[in-house]
């Protein structure tokens, strides 16, 4: 028993998440219900810099689809936040995506509009009064589902993922976990305690969370080790996290001596990062295979990179 004292979270007030103000709704997601040509806008990128090197990186994902080599995707919270749940469900029902990394913000999000179909808080304002992340449903419901699940053998995605596919909400359709659960595609899901709004919630058992996520870290090394020979990674908007999933599942890989080399990442996001740079795009593939790194707001270029590898293949 530890000598310091604990916060109680039995007295914590919440809300339901029907009634608080949100800055997303599904209702401004991307729109995949018509094929849209994008072939002669990346043809005539001049193949010069970034325009050469994203139809180089193009080149690599069709092989890798033709190839049968998976394409693993690594993703932050903020681009579900952008409306792209929809263009990523539409990869893996083409059958491109064969793995899916995601922090602890993805999975509330998901969850939110799976449920809900808005999801993002004001945090200024939610933060004066001690209310930000206190929504009822969200922090009762995925804590009781991980509890749950980890003591059923689930990791965190898959248990989440099972539990939106089979209770069908009304916005289901929008869930990338739900829909990867459908196509038996794992979702790993990859957490820091405390940097959740469900980890403010009195369901929250540690034990729990972190078994279930160190289950998924297990997972989604297991899927690393398929890469060799012109596999796909790919980092959407992680800066810190899964970069640093992604650099210890390689070392895992290769201590254990699988061949993991020859293959291609990338990292789409908006800033220049440290983590993904260096754990990314320049030390995995620095004995062979190539890295690539592409700057621009994630609801402009993703679209761009999906629509072009939809059309390509």
């Amino acid at each position: 028993m530890s000598k310091y004292q604990e916060i109680n979270l039995e007295k914590i007030k919440t809300y339901s998440v029907k009634d608080r103000p949100s800055k997303v709704y599904i209702k401004d997601f991307i729109k995949t219900d018509k094929s849209i040509s994008t072939k002669e806008f990346v043809n005539s990128l001049p193949d010069i810099l970034m325009g050469k090197k994203f139809k180089e990186f193009l080149s690599h994902c069709e092989n890798a689809v033709k190839n049968k080599k998976p394409i693993i995707v690594m993703l932050g919270g903020h681009t579900i936040k952008c409306g792209l749940s929809p263009i990523f469900i539409k990869a893996i029902e083409k059958g491109i995506i064969n793995t899916i990394a995601v922090n602890g913000s993805v999975c509330i999000h998901d969850f939110e509009i799976a449920f809900f179909g808005k999801t993002s808080e004001d945090v200024e304002s939610a933060l004066e009064d001690g209310s930000f992340g206190m929504g009822e449903e969200t922090g009762r419901i995925i804590n009781q589902v991980i509890n749950n699940g980890y003591r059923s053998g689930l990791g965190f995605g898959e248990a989440l993922g099972k539990y939106i596919f089979e209770e069908k909400p009304q916005y289901c359709e929008f869930s990338l976990l739900a829909k990867a659960y459908q196509y038996n595609i794992p979702v790993t899901v990859h957490i820091a305690i405390g940097t959740d709004i469900i980890h403010q919630h009195k369901y929250c058992d540690g034990e729990s969370l972190g078994g279930a996520s160190f289950r998924d870290f297990k997972i989604f090394t297991n899927q690393i080790k398929e890469l060799n020979n012109g596999g796909i990674l790919i980092n959407f908007g992680s800066a810190v996290i899964l970069p640093e999933v992604f650099l210890k599942a390689v070392t895992i890989v290769r201590n254990l001596n699988y061949p993991v080399k020859n293959f291609y990442t990338a990292v789409f996001d908006m800033n220049l990062h440290y983590r993904p740079m260096t754990n990314v795009v320049q030390r995995p593939t620095k004995s062979s295979g190539k890295g690539y790194y592409f700057v621009g707001h994630h609801e402009i270029m993703i679209p761009l990179f999906w629509w072009s590898l939809l059309e390509k293949i």
